[in-house]
């Protein structure tokens, strides 16, 4: 009997990670859950399958849930586990930063695409596009740049132009 509740727990706890590795947040959360039923969670292991299950609620965006556990294991038996759990609450509750759409490049859906449109995406229109977008080079306008920071280069100069005289004339 103990024997098959520690295989159920493994079998559960690998699904977990291994669905978690591919992206399968929300079947991730439902196999460590399982996972976290079937062992002790004061040990080690169980310490172990919490963090991942917190992880796996922030990926499932389960933030409520992923906070409120990661609190639970700050407070837990093994210092490896009450770390690592203060670390990742660091993590999650850390603001989000807003980041500038311009910054940002937006991948389109093809999934609702037709597969017309999929074969004149994939390679029938490339080498026009190449060449029109090489065609189109801006030359860059040397004034625009800034060179009054620049006087760190003359320095060098002067400094490796001295250290050369002096090998030269040591040597």
């Amino acid at each position: 009997m103990v024997s098959d509740k520690q295989e159920q727990f493994q079998t559960e706890y690998q699904k977990g990670k291994y669905t978690f590795e591919r992206g399968q947040y929300r079947l991730s959360v439902q196999h460590l859950e399982k996972a976290s039923q079937l062992v002790a969670l004061g040990s080690r292991l169980g310490g172990e399958v919490q963090i991942w299950l917190v992880t796996a609620y922030q990926a499932a965006s389960q933030l409520q849930e992923a906070i409120s556990l990661c609190r639970q294991l700050t407070k837990h038996p093994h210092p490896e586990i009450r770390k690592q759990s203060k670390r990742l609450l660091y993590i999650i509750e850390a603001p989000q930063l807003k980041r500038p759409r311009e910054w940002m490049s937006e991948i389109p859906d093809l999934s609702k695409a037709s597969e017309s449109d999929a074969r004149s995406l994939s390679g029938s229109g490339s080498s026009t596009t190449n060449k029109a977008s090489s065609s189109t080079i801006e030359p860059i306008d040397l004034s625009q740049v800034n060179t009054k920071d620049n006087h760190f280069i003359w320095v060098a100069l002067v400094l490796i132009l001295l250290l050369l005289g002096g090998v030269i004339w040591l040597g």
